[in-house]
Parts: structure tokens; C-alpha cells; sequence
């Protein structure tokens, strides 16, 4: 195979729905979106038979790829007016796994790719927000010492805790920029402590770095585990998405969650979901935060007291809504 890397966004796309063999679940489906004009964030998708080729060379599967994931970054750069690693105003990525079928909770991700001890100033500058960098940048070094460099994730989470209760406060999200960025620094010495090295500065290090975390993560005890109960074949593998980042955690109007055009227990058909303003994902998962009902509806069925994106984020559910109506429209006519 000649080909590994597919794009897409703004106005490209390689793949399509009926690829999940060779793009994956995820990667077949962003093809689809961008394809039928859904605002989906640019991005690539590494084929799944990049995976056995990562199982087979170890790190010389690079050698394979290179071409393609440049090819695959200065598309999403040239989508998005931002350069990968400028310090000014970096652009920065998610990297997902994929595979053809589902796998919830058995692969690995990483989020915020591309900040390092320079470019985190150029996006508190860029946005204006220096609070939200920082907390992104601590959000990278402790989800990538844990998924890529093998860390003690409970080392980062004891010292997150420790500095939530210098602060005197019990949620992330009480904590200002001055906190973030003093965690950052021990969140830097724990990395040295534990790797023996310093955290990866050079953002194609981290990027290569979080791709073969993700690859080697279909061959995890957990994914093993779960392909056995589940009768999905090893050989399969996974793709890997990369994506341009785009942030939940930027205040009280920016928010994360999950969204379905049908309710998952019913059948019915209904906007259902849950979110978080303030946040990214891995805040959903990990438990810490309570997510919000996107509907009135649901939220009053359930008898919850936190108000719902309908009532906190009324445009934004507006626009949400349009998105499931065209993708209603377009899978009734195919």
C-alpha cells in the first residue's frame, strides 16, 4: 500500500463513510462530515494498516509515513492560518485512535499537542487568555507522560490535588493562570523525576511520540482483553486521527460533551447528550464534574437542578440542532 494518510477539512476530503476497513470508525465518519459541509475541525487520518507497520518496524515505521504526515500537518496549517510550533500563535492537535469498530475506553488519546514552554506564551497571547493556555499546557504534560511516556498518572493527580488544597478550593476549575503555571513547573520536575529526562519540547517529537502511543495501544492488555469478549480481530488494527484542536476550557462560553441524533436507550429519536461548559474531554470521563443535559427536556425528566445547554447556550444548541437535521437529511437520502 503507496497511501497511508487521508485528509480532511476545508474543502478536501480523501475518505468517505464506506472506508471504515482502512480509515476506522472515527476517520470514515469526520471524511463524511467535512464531505457533506459540516463545520468539522481539518484534520488527517492515518490508515489502519499503518498499525501492523508500526507493530512489525517499532519506531522505523516512521520512515513509511513521514511524507504523508507532513503532507497531513501543512494541510490542517493551511486551513487554519497557524503553523505547528510557532511560537507566536501555534497550532496545536488531538491525536485519536480509530478503530472499524468501537472500542469505548480501550485506546488511548492525546489532547493540546504542540504546547511546549515556548509556544504556551504565544497562545496566552493569541487568545488572550493566559489561564486557559496554561491550563491546557498542564492538561498536555499530564495526559502525554501518561499515555505516551508511560508515567504515573496518580504522581500528576496527587500534585494537582495538593494544589488545589494550597488554594483552598475543591473544583480545576477555581484555580487562576499563577496556579496552572506553578503546577506546570512540578508537573515538569515530576517528568524528570520519573523519565529521567526532560519533557519533549520539539512538537513533531511529541506528535510522532503520541502516534505510536496510539498504534501500541490496540496491542494493550485492555484492548486485547476486550477484542477477545468482543470477537473483533487483532489483525484489524486502528487508524489514528489527527485533528486541530478546538477548546472546551476557554471560560463560560466554551464547553465540551457528547451529542447523539437518537436516545442510545430508546431508539427514539431526540437530541441527547451531555456536556460541560469549561472544560475538555477527558473532564467528562474522569468523573470529577457532573456533565449537564443538552435538553430542558431531559434535564427535567431527570429531575436535575444543573440548567441545560437549551437554557445556558441557546444559540449554540441552535446550531447543534442544524447540524442534526443535515445529517438526518443526508443519511435518509443515501
Amino acid at each position: 500500500m503507496s497511501r497511508f494518510v487521508y485528509r480532511f477539512g476545508g474543502g478536501i476530503t480523501d475518505g468517505e463513510a464506506g472506508n471504515k476497513d482502512l480509515l476506522g470508525g472515527k476517520g470514515a465518519n469526520l471524511a463524511e462530515m467535512a464531505a457533506i459541509g459540516l463545520p468539522v475541525p481539518p484534520g488527517f487520518t492515518i490508515a489502519t494498516p499503518a498499525c501492523a507497520l508500526h507493530d512489525e518496524r517499532g519506531p522505523g515505521f516512521r520512515d513509511a509515513l513521514a511524507a504523508g504526515v507532513a503532507e497531513g500537518i501543512a494541510h490542517v496549517e493551511q486551513v487554519t492560518g497557524k503553523r505547528f510550533g510557532d511560537a507566536a500563535d501555534p497550532l496545536l492537535v488531538s491525536v485519536r485512535s480509530g478503530a472499524r469498530v468501537s472500542m469505548p475506553g480501550m485506546m488511548d488519546t492525546v489532547l493540546n499537542l504542540g504546547l511546549n514552554d515556548a509556544t504556551v506564551r504565544g497562545l496566552a497571547a493569541a487568545s488572550g487568555d493566559a489561564r486557559f493556555a496554561w491550563d491546557s499546557y498542564r492538561r498536555f504534560i499530564q495526559m502525554y507522560a501518561d499515555v505516551v511516556l508511560g508515567l504515573d498518572h496518580g504522581a500528576f493527580e496527587e500534585a494537582l490535588e495538593i494544589a488545589k488544597e494550597d488554594k483552598g478550593v475543591h473544583l480545576d476549575t477555581e484555580l487562576e493562570a499563577a496556579d496552572w503555571e506553578r503546577l506546570t513547573a512540578r508537573y515538569h520536575e515530576l517528568v524528570e523525576e520519573l523519565w529521567d529526562k526532560p519533557f519533549p519540547q520539539d512538537v513533531h517529537d511529541q506528535l510522532w511520540g503520541a502516534i505510536g502511543a496510539v498504534f501500541g495501544s490496540w496491542q494493550s492488555e485492555r484492548a486485547r482483553t476486550y477484542r477477545r469478549i468482543h470477537h473483533i480481530p487483532g489483525d484489524w488494527g486502528t487508524a489514528v486521527n489527527v485533528q486541530a484542536m478546538v477548546f472546551g476550557n476557554m471560560g463560560e462560553t466554551s464547553a465540551t460533551g457528547v451529542a447523539f441524533t437518537r436516545d442510545p436507550s430508546t431508539g427514539e429519536r431526540a437530541h441527547y447528550g451531555e456536556y460541560l461548559i469549561n472544560a475538555q474531554g477527558e473532564d467528562v470521563v474522569a468523573g470529577i464534574r457532573t456533565p449537564q443535559y443538552l435538553t430542558r427536556g431531559a434535564r427535567e425528566r431527570a429531575g436535575a437542578k444543573a440548567p441545560s445547554m437549551e437554557e445556558t447556550m441557546p444559540e449554540v444548541f441552535a446550531q447543534l440542532a442544524r447540524v442534526f437535521d443535515l445529517l438526518e437529511r443526508h443519511y435518509r437520502d443515501m
